[in-house]
């Protein structure tokens, strides 16, 4: 089963292979819906310090009766935090909040903060100050693994010139209709596990007609056909939902192997323009203005 396989991380460690997204996902429903992903068999919990969730993903963990030790919990240093001594207060609020004794995965969110994301300054030295407060915090035991969000090759090459422990996931946006193919090949290429968030596009795909033919073809539904995809590509879904059927059927991708005919049609697949009510979030093509406002764009994609 799916859930109880892992990838291997360069690190040494290892990651389960599916893990269970909480971005928008607040309040006592976070708590809720990581007890109920918990009891569906997910081992891997992916929260970030800009998702407001933290404390309540932490309760989620510590009332779910299965011990802390056998659960994987991911979370994200805030995108804005560029400075060695706020990337430093960040991982401690974040610890402080989840309150489960360590984090098995820290990210670095995005390269840019959010206000300012993709528009082109790369933050190299912001990045590197926040990562020594990363490598620090390993070191010190209170994180287990370190990597990166939304970084392209440029700033994992930044990071990679002057580290002294290498990232060992770039999360980024992956999903049919939207594979950024030249971060996942540097990552892969560099031994870094991509993870992919927003596996099933945030819910914009669901209605694409070719991929409901294709799914009805191997009996299963879109999210399942979008998240067996995100596998066969070598990288590691975040699905995300607080419908406990729909997290058991993400997970339920077991029974069937994308063509390698099909993996090239759905890759090439032309890239989505818009992405309906998410489109006003910076990953999605979006601007955060300085009033903490969005403004909702058409999406580009940069490769």
């Amino acid at each position: 089963m799916i859930l109880n396989e892992t990838f291997p991380l360069a690190d040494g460690t290892s990651i389960p292979k599916i893990g269970f997204g909480t971005w928008l996902i607040n309040g006592a429903a976070a708590t809720q819906a990581v007890m109920d992903a918990i009891a569906a068999g997910y081992r891997h919990i992916d929260t970030a310090w800009a998702y407001g969730n933290e404390k309540e993903v932490g309760e989620g963990i510590r009332r779910s009766g299965v011990p802390r030790e056998e659960l994987y919990v991911t979370t994200k240093l805030h995108a804005d935090f560029k400075t060695y001594e706020a990337a430093k207060q960040g991982i401690e609020e974040s610890l402080a909040r989840l309150n489960i004794g360590y984090v098995d995965l820290m990210l670095i969110h995005a390269p840019q903060p959010w206000n300012k994301f993709r528009e082109g300054d790369h933050y190299q030295e912001g990045n590197l100050a926040a990562w020594k407060a990363l490598e620090e915090a390993q070191q010190a035991g209170k994180i287990r693994s370190i990597g990166v969000a939304n970084f392209e090759p440029e700033d994992l090459e930044n990071i990679l010139k002057h580290c002294t422990v290498k990232p060992v996931v770039n999360q980024v946006l992956c999903h049919i209709s939207n594979t950024p193919q030249k971060v996942i090949e540097y990552s892969q290429k560099h031994g870094i596990l991509v993870e992919a968030y927003s596996p099933i596009g945030h819910g914009a795909v669901l209605q694409n007609p070719e991929l409901q033919a294709m799914a009805k073809k191997y009996g299963v539904s879109v999210a399942q056909l979008c998240i067996r995809y995100c596998l066969q590509l070598g990288t590691l879904p975040l699905p995300k939902t607080a419908n406990p059927a729909h997290m058991k059927n993400n997970a339920d991708v077991d029974g069937f192997v994308i063509t390698d005919a099909d993996m090239e049609t759905l890759k090439t697949m032309p890239t989505i323009q818009n992405y309906g009510e998410g489109a006003g979030f910076p990953v999605f093509g979006g601007k955060i203005n300085d009033d903490g406002t969005l403004t909702s764009r058409d999406f580009v994609k940069r490769d």
